[in-house]
């Protein structure tokens, strides 16, 4: 199966993997000549958040998309993309993590899914959850995982 569509879901404690992230996604999208999907799901709190951190005028009005593209994150593996001349577009959504991250990459018929994480304790993974566990056991299409060293 070719891939045509990678999406990288981009979570608020990536940046310390930010660079691994870019890395992994620009060799997929670049070898494969794939167009890129940058996302990132915010819960109704950090949206609300993020909306006032940002400046919106009116976080009423804010729109999703636009929020997240105004993320630092989002902005820093955009600009690597244009550096790299892989097609790109951002999208966001509010909800949980996990099941928003697949449901997203659903929606957009994503041929494969990147997303970062840490390194848990089983014993983490039961009480806390994992998002990438989550979207590992749900997606829709391949998972490459980036784990972080921190």
């Amino acid at each position: 199966m070719a891939i045509e569509t990678v999406m990288l879901a981009l979570g608020h404690t990536d940046s310390e993997r930010i660079d691994e992230l870019t890395e992994t996604v620009i060799d997929i999208a670049g070898a494969t000549g794939a167009s890129v999907i940058l996302s990132h799901v915010f819960t109704p709190e950090e949206y609300d958040n993020a909306t006032e951190r940002l400046d919106f005028s009116d976080p009423a009005d804010a729109d999703v998309d636009e929020v997240t593209s105004r993320l630092s994150i989002v902005r820093e593996v955009k600009d690597s993309l244009e550096d790299a001349k892989i097609d790109y577009r951002i999208t966001g959504r509010i909800g949980e993590h996990g099941a928003r991250i697949v449901d997203l990459a659903t929606e957009e018929g994503a041929d494969h899914l990147i997303v970062g994480g840490r390194r848990r304790s089983p014993t983490g993974k039961a009480v806390f959850g994992s998002t990438a566990q989550h979207v590992l056991l749900e997606s829709p299409c391949p998972v490459t995982f980036v784990r972080g060293d921190h």
